[in-house]
């Protein structure tokens, strides 16, 4: 009898998140640049494999591009929004020939088993690829938050996949190839509240299953302490996105 998923996760509250997302997106002053970057990325890769589909899937493209290129080039595209999708319900058997997923499978309970419906859904000699912040992620933001809880730590930041895990993943899935690598995307902050606000914008914040306690008064003046101790020559502090990119082939 197999076990059931750890429940790390609330999808209720991934859900509210990435709606939230998508609603503060549609302000001048939201913050996309990690999307943009990604799908930048996305396509370079999808040029240099000269790899052109009939029908595919994109997840989480908050930008449009992917399904413009992908349009432009004849495919079929079908969308879906994070937060709507069900990665770790089983889809249609071999629709797609190429399957995209952005930002959010670092934020699903049953990542194997969402890998093995996705790989399902693609048809012989499909392709996915799958991209979010993986291990090494928010060093800075880390560091800030033990120094607000203090002597009681909460966890506050997600569980991060790192590059052997997901090679691991992706063969336990059953694809026929597949590649894993990861690059940083690095961010200067004026204040700690920017920082917030962006991570909001993304809709990479907070959705563990796990409740923790309300940061104190006192720990929000810690926090800023430690980001004020953290800036830079020009007043600023650098954190890193460190994205994880999976690709498997049927």
């Amino acid at each position: 009898m197999s076990k059931a998923p750890p429940n790390i996760f609330s999808r209720q509250q991934a859900t509210a998140k990435w709606a939230r997302a998508r609603h503060r997106l549609q302000s001048d002053k939201a913050a996309a640049y990690l999307t943009e970057t990604i799908v930048e990325d996305l396509l370079d890769r999808l040029g240099f494999m000269r790899f052109q589909p009939d029908r595919a899937l994109i997840i989480g493209d908050s930008t449009g591009a992917l399904q413009s290129d992908l349009a432009a080039k004849g495919a079929v595209g079908n969308v879906g929004l994070l937060g709507e999708f069900d990665e770790e319900a089983p889809g249609p058997a071999e629709m797609f020939d190429l399957i995209i997923h952005l930002l959010g499978l670092g934020h699903v309970n049953d990542l194997p088993g969402a890998l093995i419906h996705a790989r399902g859904a693609l048809k012989p000699g499909g392709l996915f690829v799958a991209a979010f912040p993986g291990a090494g992620s928010l060093p800075v933001l880390r560091k800030i938050m033990l120094a607000a809880d203090g002597d009681r730590p909460a966890p506050r930041i997600h569980p991060q996949v790192d590059n052997q895990a997901g090679a691991g993943l992706l063969q336990r899935a059953g694809f026929s190839k597949h590649v894993v690598d990861s690059y940083p995307i690095r961010v200067r902050f004026p204040s700690l509240k920017r920082l917030i606000e962006d991570l909001r914008d993304h809709g990479l914040t907070r959705s563990l299953a796990t409740p923790v306690p309300p940061i104190t008064k006192a720990g929000w003046q810690r926090a800023l302490d430690m980001f004020d101790e953290l800036r830079d020559e020009d007043g600023k502090v650098t954190e890193t996105f460190e994205m994880l990119v999976l690709t498997g082939w049927k």
